[in-house]
């Protein structure tokens, strides 16, 4: 282990004494730390004020310069908003005043210790054995997949989950703000965009990362999250020979998740008729799948929904493939993951890539 890490793994121990219980209880997933004396936890979905406090603004202040010293960022006032992580791998996002009203707040965002699989998702409930199988073949077959959700709706979680599904010799580049995902591939090459330094000099965000990911032999990119003109560049590539592309977005539903993206690549500012860009996004994105944090804490897969074209009016078609229902059983309602009836429009590739033998659950969503 690099001493160096060592050093900021046990500084920031130090300094975050007041929340280090929370990050070392696996029951926490989320930590949020309102200024110095108002901290909150959430766990199985519920959030819930604590009685944990720093000693004062400046002790708060002290932690946050360290986590940005970890990713090599500065807590200066130029910079309101950072995004860091710690050396765990925990997601941190810092806002500082004037921006921050209440003082500094952090928001640590907590990755299970025990890596998830799809089969962990199906022992939760947040799909079916069917659709598991399913998704995976789509992965396996290149298809570019986007995965949809709100914020704390288990997104990353998930692109973790389908990202184990690519073959371990393919090489795969992963793009992102701050590094969050865990692959366990062999051949991952990850990538985390940089802010300039005083001078404006040696900067890179994703766009950057994206286009120069693209002169290094990729057989898969990973864009941990679309929220910018970097959709614009990911579509393209998605639409010029690199498939098997993943990526999430903040959206309601699969065809928000279509209009979200056209959102972002109009921040590319690139003059691109919207009949063109709307053209492109249906072109490139073949699956959609979309996660929610429901009522009671829980998250679930909602759709998994194939983007077949646009149609004559210039709107998109989508085909729900499964949909989450409710059902009454034994005076209880039961929320699944069900299969709709359909075939995806590339169900015959299936046979063409000689992957019949494969399929075992989901034999009638593909046509068998």
């Amino acid at each position: 282990m690099d001493p160096l890490f060592n050093l900021y793994e046990e500084t920031m121990k130090r300094l975050l004494a007041p929340v280090v219980p929370y990050l070392e209880d696996e029951s926490i997933s989320e930590i949020m730390i309102n200024g110095p004396d108002e901290i909150w936890v959430e766990s199985s979905g519920k959030i819930r004020a604590v009685d944990a406090q720093f000693a004062d603004t400046h002790a708060l202040e002290s932690a946050a310069r360290n986590i940005c010293q970890f990713v090599g960022k500065r807590l200066t006032p130029e910079n309101p908003s950072i995004e860091a992580r710690l050396p765990d791998g925990s997601r941190v996002h810092i806002m500082q005043p004037p921006a921050a009203r209440k003082g500094i707040c952090i928001a640590i965002r907590k990755f299970s210790k025990h890596k998830l699989s799809m089969a962990s998702l199906i022992e939760f409930g947040a799909l079916t054995p069917e659709a598991s199988e399913f998704l995976g073949l789509c992965v396996t077959l290149a298809k570019n997949v986007m995965v949809s959700g709100g914020t704390g709706s288990g997104k990353t979680t998930l692109l973790n989950c389908l990202s184990a599904m690519i073959h371990s010799d393919e090489r795969i580049i992963v793009l992102e703000d701050s590094s969050e995902l865990q692959l366990q591939q062999e051949h991952v090459v990850p990538f985390e965009s940089q802010p300039p330094d005083k001078q404006g000099r040696g900067g890179i965000d994703i766009r950057g990362l994206m286009r120069a990911s693209l002169r290094m032999r990729p057989d898969r990119v990973i864009v941990g999250e679309c929220r910018g003109g970097e959709a614009l560049d990911m579509i393209q590539a998605m639409n010029s020979g690199h498939s098997g592309s993943l990526s999430t977005v903040h959206a309601n539903n699969p065809l928000d998740s279509l209009r979200r993206l056209e959102t972002l690549c109009l921040m590319a500012d690139v003059a691109l008729p919207l009949a063109a860009l709307r053209s492109q996004v249906a072109s490139a994105i073949d699956v959609v799948v979309q996660v929610s944090r429901l009522h009671d804490g829980s998250r679930k897969i909602t759709h998994v929904s194939e983007i077949i074209d646009i149609d004559k009016d210039g709107q998109y078609r989508v085909n729900d493939l499964f949909i989450l229902t409710s059902k009454n059983v034994d005076g209880k309602v039961e929320k699944q993951l069900e299969y709709c009836g359909g075939q995806p429009t590339f169900a015959a590739d299936i046979k063409s890539e000689g992957m019949v033998d494969r399929v075992v659950l989901s034999k009638e969503c593909w046509g068998l």
